[in-house]
């Protein structure tokens, strides 16, 4: 496809004020970099007209994730919304929504390019348990590159308490409930062999579409366990072992 980016995004706009954010006309006809335009593209958009970026995700990073969606390497989407932990849904407010359980970082200093481990340790600032929400606004599995472009399935993030960052991040235990049963536990380890991993990914990727992090940006790591969808009337909460829990829920 020759179409210039531009012309993409807004294309993929107009259709998005239509509710339609899959459009047909693009199944299987974007490359990877044609995607992160488009949604660079529409998030600028949203901020003009009122939104505020305040972080970003690093997704498919625990093997159980790429295997659930047959994609094997991280991706990024951009954060514009985050909830207390605590919060509740309004039931029908959500598109086929789900829920991944995730230590989300707050940068304390700019980071971009090429960046060590050790490099993106010292830069973060606090870390939070944390959930993202994500939604299904299209058949994702089958179209990754549409996914990335409506911003790879981003809805919002619930936030913990925050707190200093642990020592061992792989060791970190997340044990997740729904409506009281345990349903999953993963580990750090999952995120990438180390959710720190996910910042250092992200500053490199983010180079070369002419982006870096900033101070006082979060950072969705990824995921420890494979994504879960939400029903009207649950109750889901994970802990995080050394760092703590967080709990969200949607109302009947």
């Amino acid at each position: 496809m020759t179409t210039t980016d531009d012309s993409l995004i807004e294309a993929f706009w107009q259709e998005r004020q239509r509710g339609v954010f899959f459009p047909p006309a693009y199944y299987g006809k974007l490359s990877i970099d044609q995607s992160y335009a488009i949604q660079l593209g529409l998030i600028a958009r949203r901020c003009a007209a009122g939104e505020k970026q305040i972080g970003w995700k690093v997704g498919l990073t625990a093997p159980a994730i790429q295997q659930q969606f047959g994609f094997h390497e991280p991706v990024f989407g951009c954060v514009l919304d985050s909830q207390s932990s605590g919060h509740v849904f309004a039931p029908g407010s959500l598109i086929a929504p789900g829920f991944e359980n995730e230590l989300c970082m707050r940068l304390a200093v700019d980071l971009s390019g090429t960046v060590s481990l050790d490099e993106a340790r010292a830069a973060i600032d606090v870390v939070y348990p944390s959930l993202e929400i994500i939604e299904t606004r299209g058949p994702f599995t089958e179209q990754i590159a549409l996914a990335l472009a409506d911003n790879a399935q981003q809805k919002t993030v619930i936030l913990g308490e925050p707190t200093t960052l642990p020592a061992d991040l792989t060791a970190i235990e997340a044990c997740v409930s729904i409506n009281g049963t345990h349903v999953a536990t993963g580990t750090g380890d999952a995120v990438l062999g180390n959710p720190l991993n996910s910042i250092v990914w992200l500053a490199g990727k983010l180079g070369a579409y002419g982006r870096g992090l900033k101070a006082g940006e979060i950072v969705m790591t990824g995921s420890f366990t494979r994504q879960f969808p939400i029903a009207p009337g649950d109750k889901i909460e994970t802990v995080f072992s050394g760092v703590g829990a967080v709990h969200v829920g949607m109302a009947s």
